[in-house]
């Protein structure tokens, strides 16, 4: 065309309305399973084309009935493993309200057999467990025995009178419900009871003080376990005043926390461990009897924040648990999580009485209460209005509210 003169460039106004807010929609993030069914989070936000710029607006001018979710299903590739069950089991009671359970066990999708349930250790597991009823009871009448009178019973009677009178105390659920050990009394006994009262006063105990000092030598337990928790914002600095374990007979002390495991033997004398967040598991295997070690605990404000100001912890034997509420000012995307930490060898016992997670359908894969087994880091999901009976298999467990 250059033999033609070239026309001048022109450009014309065609509409000067401006276009209505629309949804914008970023790009997934990554999958939150690395296979099967997962979550994707994708950032939503309401926006208008103004002179030719993109500009963000606020969210009630965008047609609320057409926003798109902000999590969206995803699937990366098909699991090798699922977890299957049996089928539930006949009601335990034959009138009235009882439980059902079923058997879990892991199953390879290539071969359809069982394997080794570590395996599936990293996917959600359904209930196992279930409330049923079986039809209402006839009503009888049984005499009373001698000197017995009826009594009145209130939802809070299954409490114990400390327990009951320290939750009274106590509103803020951030707060332990019960008091740890506090200093160890003299035996009155001799000697020869010493390290029996020793075991006794030490070992299986959760303390709950801001300070103090646990022995652990003489014990007549191998293993032995204790727990230190602090509401949250706190974390527990542990030092070791005395050890006598045995390195070469494989005596060994052992660190567990939610962000930290250390083992140690040699050079523990004045050795400095930071628990990083709000409890602090301390487990001492010894070979030798006597042996053992003393340390000395306290706690300051973290260092860094390890939690969501929604989040809540729990210490003792009973509580209840509620969803908790976000503040205003967080972002929609923040989990809201539930600490539960009891005394060592203590298991834990969750049931539902009351859960409405919104209604069946399409909007029930993203409204769920998750729950964590912290020995094992078995995960568990129930959706719905599902009520339901879970146990764990250690004394820590964690639950996760989505939505």
């Amino acid at each position: 065309c250059q033999p033609v003169p070239k026309p001048e460039s022109r450009v014309e106004v065609c509409d000067l309305s401006p276009c209505p807010p629309r949804w914008k929609v970023t790009p997934a993030g990554p999958c939150s399973s690395s296979c099967g069914l997962g979550l994707a989070v994708q950032m939503v936000t309401c926006v208008q084309i103004l002179h030719g710029q993109e500009v963000l607006q606020e969210e009630h001018l965008c047609p609320v009935a057409e926003k798109p979710l902000t999590s969206v299903p995803c699937v990366i590739r098909t699991c090798s493993y699922e977890w299957s069950f049996s089928e539930w089991s006949e009601c335990s009671t034959s009138c009235g309200n009882g439980i059902q359970s079923r058997q879990d066990f892991c199953l390879s999708s290539l071969t359809h057999k069982p394997v080794n349930p570590l395996f599936c250790r990293r996917f959600p597991k359904a209930v196992v467990v279930r409330g049923c009823s079986a039809g209402p009871c006839p009503e009888q009448e049984e005499p009373l025995s001698p000197g017995a009178e009826l009594q009145p019973v209130t939802p809070a009677t299954h409490l114990t009178t400390a327990a009951a009178a320290t939750e009274h105390r106590h509103k803020n659920l951030d707060v332990p419900l019960t008091a740890g050990p506090s200093e160890q009394t003299k035996p009155s006994g001799g000697e020869e009871d010493t390290a029996k009262r020793s075991f006794l006063c030490v070992c299986g105990n959760l303390f709950l003080n801001a300070t103090g000092i646990i022995n652990m030598t003489g014990v007549e337990s191998r293993d032995c376990t204790v727990t230190i928790g602090r509401p949250l914002r706190e974390e527990i600095l542990v030092t070791i005043l005395e050890s006598s374990l045995n390195c070469s007979a494989g005596e060994v002390l052992l660190f567990s926390g939610r962000m930290m495991w250390r083992t140690g033997c040699r050079k523990l004398p004045l050795s400095l461990i930071n628990s990083r967040t709000n409890t602090l598991i301390v487990k001492q295997r010894v070979v030798l009897p006597g042996n053992g070690v003393i340390l000395q605990y306290s706690s300051r404000t973290a260092t860094k924040k390890y939690y969501q100001d929604c989040d809540q912890q729990l210490f003792g034997p009973q509580g209840a648990i509620v969803t908790p509420v976000q503040l205003p000012d967080e972002r929609q995307e923040v989990v809201c999580r539930t600490f539960i930490t009891v005394a060592p060898w203590k298991l834990i016992s969750i049931r539902a009485l009351n859960a409405d997670l919104g209604p069946e359908g399409n909007h029930t894969h993203f409204n769920y209460i998750l729950v964590r087994d912290v020995s094992t880091m078995k995960t568990v999901v129930f959706r719905g209005k599902q009520q339901f009976l879970w146990q764990s298999t250690g004394s820590q467990a964690e639950i996760e509210f989505h939505e």
